[in-house]
């Protein structure tokens, strides 16, 4: 991928991102106005935040020098037997990089909550597990015959971290990431009123996400397989 590729991708992240943020907190009026992603625009944000994200910007956190193919450096690699159990599961990923994903974790909880809270399938058939994508639409069809709509205005991270990692019979890799943010949620009634939450309340909310990759998989693209409280 050339780097005009990465740009013209990281444009359309931009627009995509302006167009989520500017419906938050929108009245149940405006829903008829909600903008979906397109299929698409949505495999393009998906590839982009689990492959390119950070490769060729700034990451939130300290990186470590990497190699030519987006590795730490091998100088820079500890000993096996100074590595954790968790960094010895995670090395053994290709082409893995821990700041690399935790970034691109974050940017994927955003997406698939707001998606979920919109009612959005479409983003969200690209994002998780078939098994989530049917708890997610019996949530959200329940929601619509009630009447009811939610919205979410996201403040920030506290904590993310993995939490722990495996790698199954079958060479797939599941990497549980922990995220503690700061959220307002408000459910309302068809009538626009407010019957569960607080706007002026931001809550502290923990969750618990678990992503799965089979290693032979020729796409980095990682899924949402189980959310936990």
């Amino acid at each position: 991928m050339s780097n005009l590729d990465i740009l013209v991708l990281l444009l359309v992240v931009v627009l995509l991102f302006t167009k989520l943020k500017s419906l938050l907190g929108t009245r149940p009026e405006e829903e008829e106005q909600r903008v979906h992603l397109s299929k698409e625009s949505a495999e393009k944000l998906y590839d982009l935040l689990m492959k390119e994200a950070g490769k060729n910007n700034p990451p939130r956190a300290a990186e470590p020098a990497l190699d030519e193919e987006g590795r730490p450096a091998e100088e820079l690699q500890p000993a096996e037997e100074e590595l954790s159990e968790l960094d010895k599961t995670l090395r053994q990923i290709p082409n893995f990089n821990k700041v690399r994903f935790v970034d691109s974790a974050q940017d994927a909880f955003q997406i698939i909550t707001e998606a979920f809270n919109r009612a959005d399938i479409e983003t969200l058939e690209m994002l998780v597990s078939k098994p989530i994508l049917d708890k997610f639409r019996e949530v959200i069809e329940q929601r619509e015959k009630d009447g009811m709509t939610a919205e979410t205005d996201f403040i920030c991270f506290d904590e993310v971290e993995i939490t722990k990692a495996e790698i199954t019979a079958d060479e797939t890799a599941h990497i549980t990431v922990r995220f503690v943010s700061e959220q307002v949620n408000i459910l309302r009634d068809s009538d626009g009123k407010v019957v569960e939450g607080d706007e002026n309340y931001i809550q502290n909310i923990t969750d618990v996400w678990t992503f799965e990759r089979a290693l032979s998989s020729a796409t980095p693209n990682w899924i949402l397989v189980s959310t936990k409280k």
